[in-house]
């Protein structure tokens, strides 16, 4: 430790000790006198060459100092200059703590000590002239007026050329102070500018929101007054029919006219596409039957439907005014956009919308109407995925087939289990089993069903093994065992069905073909992936999220970086979703999910509401809605439009074993919408499957 903190003290030379210098006794020598004058005969042994290396020096500038006026040991500026015997001039310290070391000159290696050591007085004056030069080129003019005053403390000066000085500092006193209020007023009237001009961006952005307000609210009461016209004539007929025994025979089937142009009219306007199943049937059927009871009540007594439908409206006001400001900001998002869009085509013929009515007033309505429409999410029926023989009943996958007729479930018991829907939903039990059941040698992790192959389905498991299943003769039609580590995704291509692509935490995404044997392509990426999904509209996009935050949208044909990452989560991105050919989303264990256009790399909504910090808990998406899992052993559902829930529920205790201490530890693990449908089917960790349909 000496050794090496004596070489820090004195870099250019390796500390050792000269043969013989043990006898010799090294005493440290006095501290420099600091201003003393030099001696005739120190003088005389100034050598000529350290007082032409002082000439040279004061041509030199402060960034190229002469290299004779710095110390050969630490190659700074002489400070307190010692001569050797020898002729070399050295840092008191330097020199001193050199010998202390080795008693040789560190220039020549001639025998020195202490003793051979005098003050460089002339280096010193020089030096200190040298510095005082250089300090007077950097000095402000205030400095240099300060050293001048301090210079007259030991002038005589009169009293009028002090007036005189003192008038001529007041003057400059006075017109800085101006100079500094002008700077100041003209900082003030730049704020103040700057501040008007924003704050009538902002009003004329609000007068310009105002009349759209203004226009649409004209054009709703104009409709209104439509539509209470439309019903009064209605009724003046209905009353007519009444009193007219020969009209009234005609009465029903003109009623049934009315109803059935209601209904089909209710279902064009609610927005589900039907999936020609049983259940959608029969609720038609009772829809039909429904109305056609409550218009003939309202025909004759008026009261029951008036005051279901006086519930409904005010059920509905409520959850407009609890989201007002969401529903606010899609409302003028949404007006504004389609004002840009019509100034855009003002020029084209435009597809005509009523009356009255504009474009961006007829996106917020259906997003207002579905939005209300629906509060919570009620049981239409479960089933217990727990297997006797296996105690991790965890659900990790859960999807529908091509026609929303059967739907497949995988997890941790390395079993495929495949469900008819309509036997789940219409016949109660306690356990429903499987029509299709197929084993696997690792955990599952996804699933997803061939789009054109409606028996085909893909698994991805925990040993990165990535197969191809026909479920008709339950044996794999392809596997492939490239992934070095756990793959977490698999995904079908919608518009190539022969295309299926993968992610693992191998860092791996890969693209495989379900008529070749190996992948035929790789995209080596620095972070695990966790999600990979196809673009409905094309075989030729990818969205990857990875444990990087990002997720990463890559062309397929240029492959050598992404098309763009999209920023914003701040852990690691579990899924990605797409709505449609244009909108994205995410799910990342920041609690968040994410809506992000592809089509213009942007940002659109973040949704926050349920928890997950750790565990894969699910996503799945429609057109509208967009649905996850949560830590709380909760599902919710959100309107792609608005960043609070829509509605939610919770998997309550009934769900759980009296036996279980740790029941709050469950979480949702898997969800999947019934195609663009209110259904959705939801999984936990306990393996209790549920089907949700979203109710007023």
């Amino acid at each position: 430790m000496g050794d090496s903190s004596m070489g820090a003290l004195v870099p250019t030379v390796k500390p050792s000790e000269p043969a013989g210098s043990s006898s010799e006794a090294v005493t440290a020598p006095p501290p420099p006198p600091p201003h003393l004058e030099p001696a005739p005969e120190v003088q005389a042994e100034v050598v000529p060459a350290a007082a032409a290396a002082a000439a040279a020096a004061a041509e030199t500038t402060v960034c190229e100092v002469d290299k004779d006026l710095l110390c050969p040991i630490c190659m700074q500026i002489i400070k307190d200059a010692f001569l050797t015997a020898c002729g070399h001039s050295f840092c008191y310290m330097c020199i001193v703590t050199h010998l202390k070391n080795k008693n040789d000159c560190p220039c020549c290696g001639l025998f020195l000590t202490t003793n051979h050591l005098y003050p460089n007085f002339l280096l010193n004056k020089f030096l200190r002239k040298t510095s005082a030069r250089q300090t007077a080129k950097t000095a402000t003019p205030f400095e240099h007026l300060r050293q001048a005053l301090q210079q007259l403390q030991g002038c005589e000066v009169s009293v009028k050329e002090l007036d005189s000085l003192m008038s001529l500092l007041v003057e400059k006193k006075r017109k800085m102070e101006q100079e500094e209020a002008e700077t100041n007023m003209q900082i003030l009237l730049d704020f103040l500018q700057r501040l008007r001009k924003q704050k009538l961006e902002e009003l004329n952005e609000i007068q310009t929101d105002l009349q759209y307000i203004k226009e649409d609210i004209n054009a709703v009461e104009r409709h209104r007054i439509d539509l209470y016209r439309s019903r009064e004539r209605y009724s003046v007929k209905l009353r007519i029919l009444a009193e007219d025994p020969i009209a009234t025979k005609a009465w029903p089937s003109s009623m049934d006219k009315h109803n059935g142009a209601t209904i089909s009219c209710a279902h064009s306007t609610q927005g589900w596409m039907g999936s020609g199943s049983s259940l959608n049937k029969k609720a038609d059927v009772k829809a039909q039957v429904s109305s056609h009871g409550l218009q003939r009540k309202d025909a004759y007594s008026g009261s029951d439907s008036h005051v279901t439908q006086s519930g409904q409206a005010i059920a509905r006001k409520r959850r407009v005014h609890a989201q007002f400001n969401d529903l606010q900001d899609c409302y003028l998002q949404k007006r504004r956009h389609w004002v840009r869009q019509q100034l855009k085509q003002e020029e084209r013929d435009t597809n005509p919308t009523r009356e009255g009515y504009h474009a961006g007033l007829e996106d917020f309505q259906s997003v207002l109407s579905s939005f209300t429409q629906y509060s919570r999410l009620r049981v239409i029926a479960e089933l217990r995925h727990g297997d006797l023989f296996h105690s991790a009943n965890i659900v990790s996958s859960i999807e529908f087939d091509r026609d929303d007729d059967f739907f497949a479930t995988a997890g941790v018991s390395r079993r495929i289990k495949v469900f008819e829907f309509s036997s789940v939903v219409n016949e109660p039990a306690d356990v429903h089993c499987p029509v299709v059941e197929m084993s696997t040698r690792s955990k599952l992790s996804c699933l997803s069903w061939n789009k054109y192959t409606k028996s085909h389905i893909a698994s991805s498991d925990y040993e990165g093994i990535v197969t191809v299943w026909d479920v008709t003769t339950r044996q794999s039609v392809m596997e492939y065992e490239e992934h070095e580590k756990r793959a977490w995704s698999v995904d079908f291509s919608r518009t190539e069905p022969s295309m299926l692509v993968s992610g693992s935490d191998d860092c791996k995404v890969k693209i495989w073909c379900t008529r070749k044997e190996a992948s035929v392509l790789n995209i080596d990426m620095k972070a695990n992936i966790c999600s990979v999904k196809y673009n409905p509209g094309s075989s030729i996009y990818v969205a990857v999220g990875s444990a990087d935050h990002h997720i990463h949208y890559y062309d397929l044909r240029n492959i050598s970086q992404p098309v763009h990452v999209f920023s914003g989560h701040r852990k690691a991105v579990s899924y990605v979703k797409f709505l449609s050919n244009t909108e994205l989303a995410s799910a990342s264990t920041d609690s968040t999910l994410r809506l992000w256009d592809v089509k213009e790399n942007m940002p659109v909504r973040t949704f926050k509401g349920h928890t997950n910090e750790k565990n894969f808990v699910g996503l799945t998406v429609n057109s509208e809605y967009i649905a996850c899992g949560s830590e709380t052993n909760e599902v919710f559902a959100y309107h792609k439009a608005i960043s609070k829930p829509a509605a939610w529920h919770r998997f309550g205790s009934s769900d759980m074993d009296d036996t279980d201490d740790d029941a709050g530890s469950y979480f949702i693990s898997a969800v999947c919408w019934k195609s663009d449908s209110p259904t959705i089917l939801t999984a936990n960790s306990q393996g209790t499957i549920k089907v949700l349909v979203l109710a007023a």
